[in-house]
């Protein structure tokens, strides 16, 4: 998938006990990335504001990667900040999250939709005071059979990332173009 965005935020939990959680695999694709651009393109700036990291890269237009430092129910802290910052209209980011609605393995991108139950999103939305922004959204549901029942998103978020889990999500990862 081509990510067509200058501005990307990745949401997660800061703190090493959330650090391989599912709430946190909008980080964890954002420091894949991060990574992947540091291969093809030259940072130029790294940073620490009060509420978000920084890394800004230096290609045919600016590409910038935020990692909101507030917990997941306050990220709407950090974009916000992030992007008064910056000075980015919210129609010109991508925000990367978990999404418990979809699928392992699976992205969705999304522009201008509600929350749908995700409170940092709700959070953002608000923060924000519009929903206009895309979302890549990264799934972290488990296919449903008679051995895996359903599960309310509350109860897998903070869970560890299995490694099998882990390797799907890097190989999916590893499908995203900047």
């Amino acid at each position: 998938m081509k990510i067509k965005a200058y501005f990307i935020i990745g949401l997660g939990n800061p703190g090493s006990q959330y650090a391989s959680t599912y709430h946190n695999v909008g980080w964890l694709a954002l420091d894949y990335l991060i990574e992947k651009a540091t291969e093809t393109t030259t940072l130029v700036q790294k940073g620490k504001q009060k509420n978000f990291d920084f890394f800004k890269f230096s290609n045919d237009q600016n590409l910038i990667f935020i990692k909101p430092l507030t917990f997941m129910n306050e990220s709407g802290k950090g974009v916000a900040a992030s992007i008064k910052y910056f000075k980015v209209k919210p129609e010109e980011i991508l925000v990367i999250h978990d999404d418990s609605d979809i699928e392992l393995g699976k992205l969705k991108l999304s522009f201008g939709r509600g929350a749908a139950g995700h409170h940092g999103i709700e959070s953002i939305i608000k923060s924000l005071k519009t929903k206009n922004f895309s979302r890549l959204r990264i799934g972290i549901r488990k296919k449903e059979n008679e051995k895996n029942k359903r599960k309310e998103a509350g109860e897998m978020v903070l869970k560890k990332i299995s490694s099998s889990d882990k390797l799907t999500l890097e190989g999916l990862f590893n499908d995203l173009k900047i």
